[in-house]
This record gives C-alpha cells, sequence and structure tokens, in this order.
C-alpha cells in the first residue's frame, strides 16, 4: 500500500484558505473589542476562529493537504488572536499592565532565541507541550475574561475561570521558555564537542 507524500508546494489548499479566513478575523475581533465594545460578536468571531482551526487540522489530514505555509499560519493566527485580545483587554482596562509585560516579554525572548539559533545554523527546536497548553489556556483565560464583564451570575464565574486560567498560562509560558533555554545549552554543548 503506498502513502501520498505531503504537498509542500500547494498554497491554495482548503485548510489554507480557512487560516486566512483566521487571520483576516482579527482586525475585526480586535475592533469590536476597543471600538464599539460589541463582546458578544467578538466572542462569535473569536468561536468561529476556534472552530475553522479545528476544521482546517482535520481536512488537512483527511485531504492529505499538507503544506509548508499552513504549518506557518496555524500558530500565526493564534499568536495574533492572543495578542489581539491581550492588547484589546488591557486597552479595556480589563487586565492590568504587568499582565500584558510578562506575557510580551516572554515572546521577546523566545524571538532573540531564534535569532540567536539560526545565527548557529539550527532552524529551530522541537515544540513542548507544555508550549501548546499555556497557549491553549491563555486561548481559554482570554475570553473568559472578556465573559466576565457581563452581568450576572455567568459574568461572575466567568470573571474567576478566566483569571485561573491566566495564571496557570503565564506559568506555563515561562516554564515552557526556560525548557527551551536548556535545550538551546544543550544545542551549544553538543556544537562545541563536535568542534573539539
Amino acid at each position: 500500500m503506498t502513502t501520498t507524500a505531503p504537498s509542500t508546494r500547494n498554497v491554495f489548499t482548503i485548510p489554507n484558505i480557512l487560516s486566512f479566513s483566521r487571520l483576516l478575523g482579527v482586525p475585526v475581533f480586535f475592533w469590536l473589542i476597543v471600538g464599539p465594545h460589541n463582546d458578544v460578536l467578538a466572542l462569535g468571531i473569536l468561536a468561529f476562529s476556534a472552530f475553522t482551526d479545528w476544521l482546517d487540522g482535520y481536512l488537512a489530514r483527511k485531504l492529505n493537504q499538507f503544506s509548508r505555509l499552513g504549518e506557518l499560519l496555524d500558530p500565526l493566527a493564534d499568536r495574533l488572536y492572543v495578542l489581539a485580545a491581550l492588547i484589546a483587554l488591557y486597552l479595556r482596562d480589563i487586565v492590568p499592565l504587568w499582565v500584558v509585560i510578562v506575557l510580551l516579554s516572554r515572546d521577546i525572548a523566545m524571538s532573540f532565541l531564534l535569532i540567536s539559533l539560526k545565527s548557529k545554523g539550527v532552524s529551530g527546536l522541537p515544540v513542548h507541550f507544555v508550549g501548546k497548553a499555556a497557549t491553549m489556556n491563555l486561548l481559554y483565560a482570554l475570553p473568559l475574561l472578556l465573559l466576565g464583564t457581563f452581568a450576572g451570575t455567568i459574568g461572575q464565574i466567568a470573571h474567576i475561570f478566566g483569571w485561573a486560567f491566566l495564571i496557570w498560562a503565564i506559568a506555563m509560558y515561562w516554564y515552557g521558555a526556560f525548557l527551551y533555554f536548556a535545550q538551546v545549552r544543550k544545542v551549544d554543548w553538543t556544537r562545541s564537542d563536535e568542534q573539539l
């Protein structure tokens, strides 16, 4: 039984189109929160994004439509939604400045790490489950905090769970970063041993 090799050149695949649609929703999502404060519609866009995130992965496997572009678009969309939600919630005084600083400083540190790796000829590191879990917690926390602005019992419960997910996400986010830095030290030691 032969298997078809994943496509790496075809850009116009159904999963990629879904990923593009997720990216197009980011500025609309941001504007709805900071502009008209239409939180219900903003949460609807986020729910649609989550559904298409699952759907593009499912279709990529089902239709064997994998591509390098798809591998890049999927995490990019997640990161942009997190960034948009984080800044929007800060502008709405829903999260304090220290949350923004703690999360963005981790991303800045990781960017410098990737630049350092590329200068040494290393294209990247294996993705940790901790990092994925942290991102998922953020994707739960930020909408819950937005929902926490609603009046009534639902808003109160969402506020509590939103902060719980957020604190757990921050802890895992930085723990994942330390794991990556530990991997880089191993790469450096390996390269030093090879030069000896």
